[in-house]
């Protein structure tokens, strides 16, 4: 992965402000990923979260907790649908080396420090990426090379 790449993660515009729902995006290859996250969570906060505010409302008045909530929905509907509507596969980064990469290949220091986590139900995903979702948000997290990962675990790499 280029450096760009390394250094992506989901990051938000500014909580409670005219575009607080919207994923920044700087140039390069991860906007792809991004945009299609974001496509999902303008879907959960229009259509499918319970709110009193009107629709436009429902986009703007949003806070951090709630941004962090539409991605973990966002993430786990994209997974699941990738594993077929029977299971999603969650990647993280671990503090131990987990795999040494075979010769030929170079260390990028994650990669080798991934573990999965599979799941069978879709509401327990969501959960676990919820209660995981700084592991996609921090900065340095690499979180957009990590929901790639679990996007091609999701769907198998047969597939």
């Amino acid at each position: 992965f280029t450096c760009e790449w390394a250094a992506a993660h989901f990051r938000f515009r500014q909580p409670h402000s005219d575009l607080a729902y919207a994923l920044e995006a700087g140039k390069g290859g991860t906007r792809a990923i991004l945009m299609a996250v974001q496509a999902h969570i303008i879907t959960y906060l229009l259509f499918t979260r319970d709110t009193k505010y009107t629709y436009l409302e429902r986009l703007c008045q949003i806070g951090e907790q709630e941004q962090g909530q539409a991605l973990a929905v966002a993430m786990a509907e994209t997974l699941w649908a990738a594993g077929g509507s029977s299971r999603a596969v969650v990647c993280l980064i671990t503090t131990a080396v987990t795999v040494l990469p075979p010769g030929g290949y170079r260390a990028d220091t994650f990669t080798e420090r991934i573990r999965l986590f599979e799941f069978l139900e879709k509401a327990a995903a969501q959960e676990f990426i919820s209660d995981h979702i700084n592991c996609f948000k921090g900065e340095g997290s690499h979180g957009v090379v990590l929901f790639l990962y679990s996007l091609l675990f999701s769907r198998t790499l047969e597939r």
